[in-house]
């Protein structure tokens, strides 16, 4: 007796089919599981076994041999349960209906209640791409893969509902996403608002180049200045997610299991605000199989490095190559998968151990060669592909107790979604969304200053030595300075505001 059940695997980002294939055969009662499975996959043949019995059915007394294939890829976790759970009972002639079209995920409880599982929305996309027309997933994940639109999605609670539906005895009705979606908030959390910033209008502005152009930035300045209220209040002025940018988004967010309750889709930018203490795998992605780490998790989104120098050097170095690319690599001996992280990393920091060098009114307490060595805790490569640097001064007193109201973010997110407007038009069909992401032959195509402007930057980049590197950032954030005022070229003022912007170049900070 033999029964195939389709079902899916999950390797990295990408998913694939797997077949599930049931015999049983002559010998002693016994179950084999092959096709390279983990611990966790072996482990099924004990749930499976008994939620088969815990529900009712008989379970085979002869030698029951599991074939996961294709036998070349290494399956991992309990996705396994419930197709085995239906293979068995159609290799049992306990099942007697057509699923060549169906697709099974989902861990089983020793009762038979079908429980959560990771990456259940790239298993549904995989789904569908290959065929398949109906797919039964465990319904806390019926949410997040309602949104995958083509393909009947069934939430099951446990096995008895999945085979009644089968057997027709009682039908489940599909997950539809429009009835689901309704008044949901992706994380639950609304974005604090800019009118809370007192003061601080350099920042500020600096804060609306960065979002308009997606551009990193850093901040340098004492306790109290507000570095950490002008990050958190960055998404609250970023151009509304795409329906793409979305998935992606919640496609990582299925994978590392960090799905917010109750939440189909993804819609608000995320931001990730790591701890000093994290590792470089809690950034970049670790495990035997790498899973998504806090660079991916903020991909669409923003990545806030608090107290930039407390976090270690390597963890820092991590970055590099991450904020270059849009992408992190991650190899280990099992496998080499590649996650995208196409966020906006946004650095505080102080400018000295105690906090206030150059303080107006408190004096630092730290020696020369202590604030040295604090600010060469960042490195020169890291600080050079941050686009935006910024000093954030002290408030004074008049500031914050001023009764003028600041500006609102809806206010200023409406001239960024303007500036973004122009850049998607301007790189339409290149792949390339804003300035911050815009190629050498894009940045010398797009960036075109006029002749005194291109004077005045032959000026300071011979002054203040800047890099190759820096060159491109600087003609990039001073194209954003000019969409956000509407003109087609880059003018003077522009490229002084981002000259203005680097003043915290490494070499230029030394002296």
């Amino acid at each position: 007796m033999f029964a195939r059940i389709n079902s899916m695997g999950l390797f990295g980002i990408e998913s694939y089919m797997v077949g599930v294939e049931v015999d049983f055969g002559q010998g002693l009662p016994r179950i084999d599981i092959v096709g390279l499975p983990d611990a966790s996959v072996n482990e099924s043949r004990n749930r499976v076994r008994s939620a088969v019995k815990n529900c009712g059915y008989s379970f085979p007394q002869s030698r029951v041999t599991i074939n996961l294939s294709p036998a070349d890829i290494r399956k991992e976790g309990p996705v396994y349960d419930l197709p085995l759970f239906i293979a068995i009972l159609k290799a049992g002639d306990q099942l007697n209906c057509k699923i060549d079209d169906c697709a099974f995920i989902g861990e089983l409880s020793l009762d038979g209640l079908v429980r959560h599982i990771n990456g259940a929305l790239s298993m549904v996309i995989r789904a569908k791409k290959s065929g398949i027309k109906r797919v039964f997933v465990p319904a806390e994940n019926a949410l997040e893969c309602s949104v995958v639109s083509g393909i009947e999605i069934y939430a099951v609670e446990n096995v008895n509902q999945a085979v009644k539906h089968l057997t027709g005895e009682e039908i489940l009705t599909p997950v539809k996403y429009e009835e689901l979606s309704k008044n949901e908030n992706a994380f639950g959390l609304f974005a604090p608002d800019f009118r809370d910033v007192m003061g601080q209008q350099e920042a500020r502005y600096a804060m609306e180049i960065a979002a308009a152009g997606g551009h990193n930035i850093i901040m340098v300045g004492p306790p109290g200045s507000g570095k950490s209220m002008l990050a958190k209040r960055l998404p609250s002025i970023l151009p509304d997610m795409t329906f793409e940018e979305s998935l992606e988004t919640t496609e990582l967010y299925s994978i590392a299991g960090a799905m917010p309750e109750g939440v189909s889709l993804i819609r608000e930018r995320p931001f990730r605000a790591p701890h000093h203490t994290v590792s470089p795998a809690g950034l970049s992605g670790g495990g035997v199989i790498p899973r998504p780490g806090e660079i991916s998790l903020s991909h669409n989104g923003v990545l806030f490095l608090d107290e930039l120098p407390e976090f270690s050097r390597t963890a820092m170095e991590v970055l590099r190559q991450p904020i270059e690319d849009g992408k992190v690599t991650i190899s280990r001996a099992n496998a080499s998968l590649t996650y995208p992280c196409s966020t906006m990393v946004v650095c505080a920091m102080n400018p000295c151990p105690c906090g206030f060098k150059g303080h107006p009114k408190k004096e630092c307490t730290c020696p020369d060669i202590a604030a040295k060595r604090y600010l060469a805790k960042v490195s020169g490569p890291l600080l050079d592909r941050m686009d935006i640097h910024i000093e954030v001064p002290p408030v004074d007193f008049d500031s914050l107790s001023s009764k003028v109201p600041s500006e609102c973010s809806a206010d200023i997110k409406k001239r960024v979604n303007a500036a973004r407007k122009i850049q998607q038009e301007r790189l339409a069909g290149s792949g390339v969304s804003c300035n911050a992401k815009m190629t050498p032959e894009q940045t010398k195509r797009f960036c075109v200053a006029e002749p005194s402007a291109m004077a005045f930057l032959e000026n300071v980049f011979d002054r203040l030595d800047f890099s190759a590197r820096a060159y491109d950032k600087i003609l990039r954030v001073a194209r954003t300075s000019a969409d956000l005022d509407g003109s087609e070229t880059i003018k003077v003022s522009h490229i002084a505001q981002a000259v203005q912007f680097r003043s915290l170049d490494r070499r230029f900070w030394r002296r």
